[in-house]
């Protein structure tokens, strides 16, 4: 039995999260697993009514699950920032969620705004470090409300923050080759012995002290892995090039920010947020899976929101737990699925949010 902790959260966050419910059931009967989950309140509504975030009892509290599944997290009537750094980042902190897999995969029947692009164009994962970097809040603000007021707010890395996201991304570009075509790489290139391509996006020619480190601790673990070619772009080349020639990344590795940034603009090059999932892992721990989009506040209730992203997070988060074939069944199934639809956007599918997941299960 797996113990899954289930926050549905906010806005169409909870309507999702029930889809993803709903496959993972049929799953334990296909499968012969089985799923223990507990439904945790946490998100706007309760901030609202109570006041409360995410206590430290309640962090410690999800220590005990195997993993947990995430709807959304963003309420209108809260101000920015408070439930994003009071839940998300406190989650990926406190549970030291310390990798952001994202996977950037265009679908057969999906629509891409790059022109004359195929799913076998786009297909590539970022990795992005997750518990470093601005977003932890180093700095601060003086003379605040005066003509001469500094903010302040530091990219800080240590080097055993480094070292562990770029170990993890050498590894990842390895075993993504056992079962996957080579990507990124030229024939000449294959006939040397390499089996994949990990591009470090860096900004080396102006954070030269952080990404000094970044790139040093890069070519060093390199050594270890010879089957993996290497790469460098810089984060506003990495953005030309995942419009222009998305066909030529195989694993992207980056920091925390500019992880954030390019990892939207990869979900809209395949096909919007509807169908773009992502895990906050921690490879010795408890990790968390989730949609990438909002919580879409404007749809929240008409059962018109694309539930495919949270159910291929679910996918993903079999996968982590090592239920590789109930994973796969499942990435079938939404293969499947997506070609009934009419589009990926929410209230244009051509079907409902629960039909949706109907049709997964049915696929399954």
């Amino acid at each position: 039995m797996y113990k899954i902790g289930v926050i549905g959260g906010d806005g169409t966050g909870p309507e999702v999260v029930a889809e993803a419910l709903k496959v993972l059931h049929a799953v334990e009967k296909k499968f012969g697993l089985s799923f223990e989950f507990t439904h945790l309140n946490y998100g706007g509504d309760r901030y609202i009514k109570e006041g409360k975030i995410l206590d430290d009892a309640e962090m410690e509290g999800l220590k005990a699950f195997d993993s947990v599944l995430l709807g959304a997290i963003g309420h209108p009537d809260v101000k920015p920032g408070i439930l994003e750094k009071g839940i998300l980042l406190k989650v990926r902190f406190g549970l030291d969620q310390y990798i952001n897999v994202r996977p950037v995969k265009l679908y057969e029947n999906v629509e891409t705004p790059l022109k004359d692009k195929t799913s076998e164009d786009i297909d590539y994962v970022v990795l992005r470090e997750n518990t470093g970097g601005i977003y932890t809040g180093t700095g601060g603000i003086t003379m605040k409300g005066t003509a001469h007021e500094v903010a302040v707010q530091s990219m800080v890395y240590t080097r055993h923050q480094v070292e562990r996201c770029l170990r993890f991304a050498f590894e990842y570009t390895k075993k993504r080759h056992l079962e996957k075509s080579w990507r990124g790489l030229t024939q000449d290139e294959i006939d040397k012995g390499f089996t994949g391509k990990l591009t470090l996006c860096g900004k080396t020619n102006v954070l030269t002290y952080v990404f000094d480190l970044w790139e040093r601790v890069y070519y060093e673990l390199a050594k270890e892995y010879p089957m993996v070619k290497t790469d460098y772009a810089h984060v506003d080349a990495t953005c030309m090039w995942m419009v222009k020639n998305p066909e030529w990344f195989d694993v992207i590795v980056t920091e925390n920010m500019f992880g954030d940034i390019i990892t939207d603009l990869g979900a809209i090059t395949q096909g919007g947020m509807g169908i773009a999932s992502g895990g906050n892992v921690n490879p010795e721990g408890v990790s968390m899976f989730e949609p990438i989009g909002g919580s879409a506040p404007k749809y929240t209730g008409k059962n018109v929101i694309n539930p495919l992203a949270s159910i291929g997070s679910a996918a993903m988060m079999l996968e982590n737990l090592g239920e590789t074939k109930a994973a796969q069944a499942i990435e079938n199934a939404i293969q499947i699925v997506i070609k009934k639809l009419n589009s990926m956007a929410a209230g244009k599918m051509g079907y409902s949010t629960t039909e949706v997941g109907d049709l997964v299960v049915e696929s399954l």
